[in-house]
């Protein structure tokens, strides 16, 4: 009997959030006096936790692109800044490796394209990954060129790293067992991933032999020069007051924890009828609010809320949950919230309801 979709799909829902949890609890744990043995157990957790999430992301990825195919978000990218990124990301991963990751770009310095930028940084991880995971000393080096192009800019990306040139005719059944099993999983599954999306867009993929045992991998794109600069990433312009409400007390830790990465302060309510409570005193910036709880769900917290007076009923209110078709987030928006956010949570996301709130309430103190 095969798993239904709708089954499949809740089950690795529910696992992303728990791993988020994970990561969340020992980010709060490393903040606090631990022995030297203690920070490193904690380090391991976070990292085991993470790896099991980038595993579960590039499978279900993989597996959309089979049945959808690949869904790209295009928005302006600086490309020397998505190199920077890159070395960001990997430099203490390959350390931890014992390999030195060199990360470098080659062009314009203000060189902006239309693209997916999470679909770069996942070819760049896949194939970083792979050099990494395969070299046991020395350096993997990534860079990117960019070129005027016809039809905008091409862009080459290398990653070159001292792996053994066998590694590549295996399939992934053989990559997987060639080395420890959740390395391995996540190695092949990031680097099928990477692969696939190069293929996908309309670009090329070239295996290069260097001298020695070592292997440049290539790729190759076309993308088109983007009419306005990317824009920088930036926090909220001020600190905002959030109210979490969520009855998962691992779920309220996973929001504090994102809400503090942009530092904002936060208060928790484990159900509607606290939620409420809480409004009444007119001190938040926004209410991020469950929807299945005890008591009192979030449906009907939102229109408890907006029935106070001033301020106070004015509160912007955003869904947290794992059910956002167009359905449900039509009837979240008729009971008053102002947007919705799935499960789990991004930062990225997060800091877009942020700044919708600030700007929100600035505007209401303006008029």
């Amino acid at each position: 009997m095969s798993l239904p979709d709708y089954v499949f799909d809740r089950v690795t829902a529910d696992i992303r959030q728990q791993m988020a949890g994970i990561v969340a609890l020992t980010d709060q744990l490393a903040r606090q006096r631990l022995t030297p043995d203690g920070q490193a157990c904690v380090s391991s957790v976070s990292e085991a936790a993470d790896g099991v999430r980038r595993m579960l992301d590039a499978a279900l990825d993989l597996k959309a692109m089979e049945s959808d195919g690949l869904k790209l978000h295009p928005a302006p990218v600086r490309l020397h800044q998505l190199m920077d990124e890159v070395q960001d990301h990997w430099r203490a991963a390959a350390a931890m490796s014992g390999v030195t990751l060199l990360a470098s770009y080659d062009g314009e310095q203000e060189a902006t394209v239309m693209a997916d930028r999470a679909r770069l940084l996942q070819v760049f991880d896949g194939l970083i990954g792979e050099a990494v995971a395969g070299a046991h000393r020395g350096a993997v080096e990534a860079s990117l060129k960019a070129f005027p192009d016809e039809r905008g800019l091409r862009i080459e990306g290398r990653v070159r790293g001292p792996r053994d040139p066998a590694w590549d005719a295996q399939d992934l059944e053989a990559r997987v067992r060639a080395i420890d099993i959740q390395l391995g999983l996540e190695v092949a599954l990031g680097t099928a991933l990477a692969r696939r999306i190069v293929i996908e867009i309309g670009g090329r993929l070239l295996d290069e032999a260097n001298p020695g045992a070592g292997q440049t991998v290539l790729f190759e794109l076309t993308l088109a020069k983007a009419d306005a600069p990317a824009p920088e990433v930036r926090g909220p312009a001020r600190s905002a007051h959030v109210l979490v409400v969520d009855d998962n007390a691992t779920n309220r830790m996973v929001a504090q924890a994102l809400c503090e990465m942009f530092d904002c302060t936060c208060e928790a309510a484990s159900d509607g009828v606290e939620a409420v409570e809480a409004a009444r005193a007119g001190r938040f910036d926004l209410i991020l609010m469950d929807i299945k709880m005890p008591r009192m769900d979030g449906v009907t917290a939102a229109r408890a809320i907006r029935a106070l007076s001033g301020d106070r009923g004015e509160v912007p209110i955003v869904a947290l949950t794992a059910n956002a078709d167009p359905d449900d987030a039509a009837a979240y928006l008729a009971a008053g919230m102002d947007g919705v956010v799935e499960k789990p949570m991004k930062p990225e996301h997060l800091l877009a309801v942020l700044q919708q709130a600030l700007d929100f309430r600035g505007e209401a103190t303006a008029a």
